[in-house]
């Protein structure tokens, strides 16, 4: 049980569904919101999971995430985020009392990605995962390509919170010339 989940009143103090959205979220997308707003329509409380991939080298280092996410998410009810410790997503969805983990699908290639490992939560826990198709107005827009247009000096309006816009430039732009 994490401190922000504990200051929040999770788990237990909140009687209703809870569920999991759980990704690296380096930078939190535009996509991501839309995910993260349906899933509060159908879940009594989203807990936003900040995971870190340990093949992959974040941009954004992990309080960094929390806090963009934080702050791209203030004032939406019901929806805490916390960060994921390492080990199963099922022993922590466990933890936490979660009765599904929430996964926005952008393709075929998302769902080929993501379905052996909704199979394998369900297996281990029985743990089911809700598949919400993207806005398919998103359908282009990823973390790793808002990354890549970052580091071209391209507009990432659009494909980022507002919030995250300058902090991904500055962090990813090109170098002045001269």
């Amino acid at each position: 049980m994490t401190a922000e989940l504990v200051r929040s009143g999770l788990p237990g103090a909140f009687p209703g569904r809870r569920c999991v959205c759980p990704g690296s979220y380096d930078p939190v997308t535009t996509g991501h919101l839309d995910v993260i707003h349906r899933a509060a329509t159908l879940f009594d409380e989203v807990v936003v999971a900040v995971l870190s991939n340990p093949v992959k080298v974040p941009v954004f280092d992990l309080g960094e995430r929390l806090e963009l996410l934080r702050a791209s998410l203030d004032g939406l009810d019901r929806v805490v985020v916390d960060a994921a410790p390492g080990g199963l997503l099922v022993d922590y969805c466990r933890r936490l009392g979660a009765v599904a983990v929430v996964k926005g699908l952008r393709s075929g290639t998302d769902f080929a990605y993501e379905l052996p490992m909704a199979l394998m939560n369900r297996y281990l826990s029985g743990l089911e995962t809700v598949f919400l198709p993207g806005d398919p107005t998103l359908a282009h827009v990823s973390s790793s390509l808002a990354r890549e247009i970052a580091v071209h000096g391209g507009n990432v309006t659009g494909l980022v919170p507002d919030v995250v816009v300058p902090r991904l430039l500055e962090r990813l732009g090109p170098a002045p010339a001269g």
